[in-house]
């Protein structure tokens, strides 16, 4: 029997702020940021890897609390404990003080994400296969006893959750054998849109995508109307009509004033506008989408859990389901979002715009198409093309597609050199600072 004998928990920055990369309306000097977990077990050759995301001040504490959410992992059989995550997500979140602090939302909860993260890798590095992978070879009952139902049962009861992958069951292997043959699965690009470049960046970057084979590219705005129109024009002038422009405001606004200057961005045929104000305001989303219609409104990367996804399905508020791989309490809680999306009929295109999304959403994508939704309409998943060399599994992109991933894991894995170099403060590049 193999156990757990650490967990520990690593404050890794990265000065992305110095190049304006992840710039946007309401966050202006990002520093991609991962608390970074490690769980230990007596077997040097096993241990598994997760993170929540940040944007640099407060990562600490999320490492904190990561370290406090890790306790009750130590001491615990890794056979055990892998055979039944729904069971280890269920101890963690039970307690009580610090589920206090939350409750469900907050440091807690983005500690929740980072932990177990490291549990699912953990439990596909024992499986010996690809996170995804290991998740399509699971039964309906074994995936929806992991996942998460809790004050669901007014919008997805057990039953259904399970007609719906009973469903898509007999067929799994038909979409592998698709991603396999259209080359992965499709995804946008967020790394020419950030907010503080210059337009000839802008210009320079949109054309990079489009020669590299993207139909789907993102744009933010909100920082002031009139540069916003005009970057958009570049836009369309360089991407042409065809391909699909999405735009992103980042929460800057207010409902009215929401509406008011989609008004004015209407010209440019944006396929959705993403978080046009505050995460939590379901009845203002809603709103916003029946002004802005046939815009669509998408939101999710913010999304605190389930219970708020539930509600924005409910009220109608969305077109979109962006969840965050890291702010949802890893995959027992992305599973179920991903059911009730796929019982109200909203496509999923997952935040990934931060260290290690991209490597994360890959996995849940293809799950999502293979096992839930069995449908790619409506659906691409975001890329940004910043970070992935500090990864062991780093994921590939090839003509707007992300490419299958192969090895054993969630491919959360950094580098041990850049965990030395880029932790916070001590790490060598910080204290050169």
């Amino acid at each position: 029997m193999t156990i757990i004998t650490a967990v520990t928990a690593h404050d890794v920055r990265f000065p992305t702020s110095l190049n304006a990369d992840g710039s946007d309306a309401m966050n202006k000097d990002a520093d991609y940021s991962a608390a970074y977990v490690v769980i230990h077990t007596d077997d040097p050759e096993l241990k598994g890897y997760g993170f929540t995301f940040t944007i640099g001040r407060g990562n600490d504490l999320c490492v904190e609390a990561a370290r406090q959410r890790g306790v009750a992992l130590v001491g615990r059989s890794v056979e055990e404990s892998v055979a039944d995550l729904g069971s280890v997500y269920r101890s963690l979140s039970s307690d009580s003080q610090l589920r206090w602090l939350g409750p469900e939302k907050g440091v807690v909860h983005l500690a929740m994400a980072a932990v177990m993260n490291a549990m699912w890798d953990l439990a596909a590095r024992v499986a010996g296969k690809p996170l995804w992978r290991m998740l399509a070879e699971m039964t309906p009952e074994q995936i929806v006893d992991a996942a998460d139902l809790k004050y669901l049962s007014d919008a997805l009861t057990r039953e259904e959750a399970l007609e719906i992958l009973r469903e898509k069951e007999s067929t799994r292997a038909e979409r592998i054998a698709d991603l396999e043959s259209r080359g992965g699965y499709p995804c946008y690009t967020t790394s020419a849109g950030w907010l503080g470049y210059s337009d000839e960046k802008l210009r320079r970057l949109l054309q990079e995508a489009v020669d590299e084979g993207y139909r789907h590219l993102k744009l933010k705005v909100g920082g002031n109307l009139e540069d916003d129109i005009r970057r958009l024009r570049i836009a369309r002038e360089v991407i042409g009509w065809e391909a699909n422009l999405m735009i992103d405001a980042n929460q800057v606004w207010d409902v009215p004033e929401a509406i008011e200057w989609m008004e004015r961005l209407a010209e440019f045929k944006p396929l959705w506008i993403e978080e046009p104000t505050s995460p939590d305001d379901v009845l203002g989303h809603a709103a916003i989408r029946a002004a802005v219609a046939p815009i669509g409104v998408a939101t999710g990367e913010h999304g605190m859990n389930r219970v708020l996804f539930k509600q924005m399905f409910q009220a109608e508020a969305i077109d979109f389901c962006q969840l965050d791989s890291a702010r949802l309490a890893s995959v027992n809680e992305i599973l179920s979002v991903y059911l009730m999306a796929q019982k109200f009929g909203i496509p999923v295109c997952p935040h990934a715009g931060g260290v290690g999304l991209c490597e994360l959403v890959q996995h849940l994508s293809i799950f999502d198409y293979v096992c839930v939704s069995g449908s790619l309409e409506n659906r691409v998943t975001e890329f940004v093309d910043h970070l992935h060399e500090h990864f062991t599994d780093p994921c590939i992109v090839e003509n707007g597609h992300y490419t299958l991933p192969g090895l054993p894991g969630y491919s959360a894995e950094m580098h041990d050199s850049s965990v030395a170099e880029y932790s916070f403060p001590d790490g060598s590049y910080w204290a050169s600072r």
